[in-house]
């Protein structure tokens, strides 16, 4: 499927200049968004001990954060459509630290869930949504790289985050490393300020900025916002591509997050010891730092860009598969191993996720798109770590947390898969009905002409022939 076009007064995005600054900013933004509920998973144990909590229990911190971030979408963007990314950005980010230092004076796990999971999960909703969307306005030919290049601040900030996290652990405790996290969420306020508006041309009647509402071109995104009065659009679930990329999502979304926030403390039970278990969420950034822009290139191609919906499909059945297998590495070289193609799956799926749905929404409709699948996957957010932890709990073993994230993912991929053929199938079909149509309409519209053109000339004769008559009546007369 080609690319939407741009906008609906045909003005075509810049696809570089500053917009590279403005990737660098969502590269930023977007990683401490993905990035910050895994690598707070080093906490867990300590924190676990501390306050007394069970598995699913402590789990509950991620999730919530993660559910805030999502349901958090179209709220951030409606913001965005009216006050623009930079601001949202840097607002984002001032919630980000206060949550961060705030918990780190908590004494209930309640106490986590609000700090952590409530402020700090609406300031990375704010983070999210406007870089994406940013993005979307400064890139078209390009923005599959762009899309990839932001997307690499998710491992390139777990990287970094989850040893940076261990060393702070052991040195200042829990508490201590909060604050120091706090601090550093603020550098989100720098990315924001990247952030700079893009301007239509002098000949655009309205010279304001393209992330603001305008009249000639935001009637799709004011019904957004009126419909429901709840900033979502219920209109999306007519289309029937935009419902099948939905359903696989929300199946990923349930078994993508639990076993990163396990994996860890799963690695200690297999008798890995603490900071090699750190490493592997390292490791897996440190592949999935390089798969996400190498796979923004291989979708930017002309083989691929026209079937990135299979592509994706691809992605998650191979993420799928990895976790199926994890229950059989049990030494801690299988499961670096793991940890590798745990990154490469998790890497390729993030890389296309939101490139997908702007293929499939275009640039107008994609922030009103974002924000209700947001919303609606906050609730497979909610419920899967949890899910996962309560397994645990109960079985004492983790392998089936890896099976049951594992037959979702994988089952998720063959649905978009499948559903994706019958969906480009009904396209098809519908395209040549439409031109059939046309043709025939054509077809009859020209014969009207014709029998019009005939009635036109058929009165004409007979006037000729009364007046051929009337000069010569005895010529007449002798016929």
């Amino acid at each position: 499927m080609p690319p939407a076009p741009a906008d609906g007064l045909g003005t075509k995005p810049p696809d570089g200049g500053w917009g590279w600054m403005v990737v660098f900013g969502a590269h930023i933004s977007i990683g401490f968004a993905y990035s910050t509920s895994k690598a707070l998973s080093i906490f867990f144990k300590d924190i676990q001990e501390e306050l007394q909590a069970g598995y699913s229990e402590i789990a509950w911190i991620s999730s919530i954060m993660l559910a805030v971030m999502y349901a958090g979408g179209p709220v951030s963007s409606m913001l965005v459509n009216r006050f623009g990314s930079r601001p949202i950005v840097i607002i984002g980010g001032v919630m980000c630290g206060v949550s961060m230092v705030a918990a780190s004076f908590g004494n209930s796990i309640i106490y986590l869930y609000f700090c952590i999971g409530i402020i700090g999960g609406c300031g990375l909703a704010f983070n999210l949504n406007a870089s994406l969307t940013i993005i979307s306005k400064y890139f078209l030919t390009r923005r599959p790289l762009a899309n990839g290049l932001a997307m690499a601040g998710s491992p390139v900030f777990l990287c970094f985050l989850a040893p940076l996290n261990q060393y702070l652990l052991g040195k200042y405790g829990w508490r201590g490393s909060l604050l120091i996290l706090g601090g550093l969420m603020l550098n989100c306020c720098v990315a924001g300020a990247l952030m700079r508006p893009v301007h239509k041309p002098a000949s655009c009647a309205l010279q304001k900025n393209v992330e603001q509402p305008k009249k000639c071109t935001s009637k799709i995104n004011r019904s957004c916002v009126k419909s429901t009065g709840k900033f979502v659009n219920l209109s999306f679930f007519k289309d029937r591509g935009f419902v099948i990329y939905l359903i696989g999502n929300v199946m990923f979304i349930f078994g993508a997050y639990a076993p990163i926030v396990f994996l860890s403390t799963y690695a200690v039970s297999q008798g890995v010891e603490k900071y090699s278990a750190a490493y592997l969420l390292s490791i897996m950034g440190f592949v999935d730092m390089f798969v996400r822009p190498g796979t923004g290139l291989v979708a930017n191609s002309k083989w691929i860009r026209p079937r990135i919906q299979y592509f994706f499909s691809f992605a998650m059945v191979f993420n799928g598969m990895c976790h199926l297998l994890c229950p059989l590495m049990k030494s801690y070289t299988l499961l670096v191993v793991y940890a590798v193609f745990f990154g490469v799956g998790f890497g390729m799926v993030f890389a296309l996720i939101f490139e997908c749905l702007m293929d499939l929404m275009g640039n107008q409709r994609f922030p009103s798109a974002v924000g209700l699948v947001t919303i609606i996957e906050c609730f497979p957010m909610l419920v899967g770590p949890p899910a996962a932890g309560l397994l645990v709990d109960l079985f004492h073993d983790y392998k089936y947390l890896f099976l049951m994230c594992g037959s979702v993912i994988t089952a998720g991929g063959l649905f978009l898969f499948v559903m994706n053929i019958y969906y480009y199938h009904m396209l098809e079909k519908e395209k040549r009905a439409e031109d059939g149509e046309r043709n025939q309409n054509n077809t009859e519209n020209q014969e009207q002409v014709s029998i019009s053109a005939a009635e036109m000339e058929q009165p004409g004769s007979e006037e000729a022939e009364m007046s051929t008559a009337q000069q010569d009546p005895e010529s007449a007369e002798t016929k």
